[in-house]
């Protein structure tokens, strides 16, 4: 696809990937709707976008609103792409220990919210004459993370919502893209609303942190290239690999290097 005077809507576009993803499109000339629970974030990425910032509408939106995703759908009938970056992690705690609601919040930001604005606009995607859908995932849908059970469920889901989708779409001009981020450098449990007791406990000092801007980046170049899925990060594409041949290996190494972090 080409970038450049196409409009797309990214979710999460107040901070981390989700901003940087923004940024990157208003580069490569397209206008830009960026959505986001918090307006201050909002305005902070509009100050980013600098000369760009003419190409860029902000709006606060839950993406876990069903009526206001199809109200902004009416507003927006020209669009061309979509990019489902928003999303939370759990609380640090087993199946067992998490309660109902929190597993509710996690689920309905993470998998309902791209649901419905997928559902809001695929009707005028598949109008166009090229869309495109991204669905940013995780490492813990494909290799469980302790503690981030639900988390990785409802990623999980999310991966075989847009596999489904891209098998439905396949004679349609619209294309789909699912990437897994390994290790980013946002603020994603802050923002989740999430303290990591025991962090401290974990040794990061091997593992490789992507730049929200690099993964900013490498999600637009997919877009372009039409590629289908992407790791983002070496830690993703080891684990996958791993992952494919082995799940109790993958586990018991993940569960080995995050286990003091459920106390």
């Amino acid at each position: 696809m080409l970038i450049a005077g196409k409009k797309f809507l990214v979710t999460g576009a107040g901070n981390g990937m989700g901003r940087e993803v923004a940024l990157e499109l208003l580069r490569r000339g397209a206008k830009v709707i960026g959505v986001d629970i918090n307006e201050g974030f909002l305005k902070e990425t509009t100050l980013l976008a600098g000369q760009n910032a003419a190409n860029l509408q902000t709006l606060k939106l839950d993406i876990t609103d069903r009526n206001a995703a199809a109200e902004l759908a009416k507003k927006h009938p020209d669009l061309d792409g979509l990019v489902n970056v928003a999303g939370i992690i759990q609380p640090f705690v087993r199946v067992n220990e998490l309660d109902l609601a929190t597993a509710d919040r996690v689920m309905n930001i993470n998998f309902f919210g791209p649901l419905n604005l997928i559902k809001a606009f695929l009707p005028i995607l598949l109008q166009r004459p090229e869309a495109h859908i991204l669905n940013v995932s995780s490492m813990g849908s494909y290799a469980p993370v302790p503690g981030q059970t639900i988390y990785g469920a409802s990623k999980a889901a999310l991966n075989l919502l847009t596999e489904g989708l891209r098998s439905e779409l396949s004679e349609t001009n619209v294309k789909l893209t699912l990437v897994w981020p390994g290790a980013i450098g946002t603020n994603i449990s802050q923002n989740s609303g999430v303290s990591v007791p025991g962090a401290e406990s974990v040794d990061t000092s091997k593992m490789r942190v992507t730049s929200a801007v690099e993964a900013g980046r490498i999600m637009v170049d997919a877009i372009e290239h039409g590629q289908k899925r992407i790791y983002i990060g070496g830690d993703a594409k080891f684990m996958g690999r791993l992952a494919r041949w082995s799940q109790d290996t993958a586990a018991k190494l993940i569960y080995r290097n995050l286990k003091n972090l459920l106390g």
